[in-house]
């Protein structure tokens, strides 16, 4: 294996698609030789990550509307985005270009290694299937995808309890993770909200924002903030949709 294929964890059968894929446009053009480069990779890459973030997407958050898993999808698999994908994998350092790209400083272009993530993801899906190209995909966007912001500027349930509660006292809630569960790329979090000493509700997510997120649903939901030392059975809702209290979930 070489440091790549070590850093991906995956072995690359055909040896020549790794190298394909890794080959910028410039090295043909500068050597004025036939040579392979990694442009066709990047267009089946492309069609390939949009079906592995479309379905992530979709199966992660049920609750969100096609319009705006739409434009989730389009900041995860932006320029920007991959070149963030990119960088985490040093792909730079591995590529191979002509001389006066590198010296223009092309192994940093964000262009240039979002193209090459694009026809790395391409390469793979040919080396091997659809389900290892996304495991390796998901595990390699993990935090990217945590960071996301899942909620639409018109329905932010942790802002609005923000302003329901600063209304009332500058304290602001914190949301502690208080249980997790799962493998590594596939684990679940629930979080819980406290103000003031009162727990005023509790979430479960796939990742620590959308069980915050979940969180503040079911406080905005309980509004226990109104109610003076009223003690009310919290729950939330399952990965099975199954009501669930506080006492079973920790």
């Amino acid at each position: 294996m070489n440091p790549l294929e070590q850093r991906l964890k995956y072995k690359f059968r055909n040896a020549l698609l790794l190298a394909e894929a890794l080959t910028h446009p410039s090295l043909g053009h500068e050597t004025q030789r036939h040579h392979f480069d990694n442009q066709r990779l990047e267009f089946l890459g492309d069609a390939v990550l949009q079906l592995i973030f479309t379905e992530y997407l979709f199966d992660t958050f049920p609750q969100l509307s096609e319009g705006y898993l739409t434009k989730i999808r389009a900041r995860i698999v932006s320029r920007d985005g991959l070149r963030i994908l990119a960088e985490r994998l040093d792909l730079g350092r591995y590529l191979m270009m002509g001389r006066g790209e590198e010296v223009n400083g092309g192994r940093d272009r964000a262009s240039t290694l979002s193209d090459a993530f694009e026809a790395l993801i391409g390469a793979m899906y040919i080396d091997s299937d659809f389900v290892t190209v996304r495991r390796v995909v998901l595990t390699e966007a993990r935090e990217l995808l945590e960071d996301l912001e899942i909620d639409p500027a018109d329905n932010n349930p942790k802002g609005r309890l923000q302003e329901f509660l600063q209304s009332i006292s500058p304290v602001s809630p914190t949301y502690p993770i208080i249980h997790q569960s799962g493998p590594e790329h596939q684990k679940t979090f629930i979080a819980k909200i406290v103000w003031e000493g009162t727990e005023l509700g509790r979430g479960e997510g796939r990742s620590k924002k959308e069980a915050e997120t979940a969180a503040a649903r079911n406080a905005l939901a309980r509004e226990l903030w109104k109610m003076e030392k009223t003690v009310v059975p919290l729950t939330y809702k399952s990965a099975d949709n199954s009501p669930t209290t506080p006492d079973s979930a920790e």
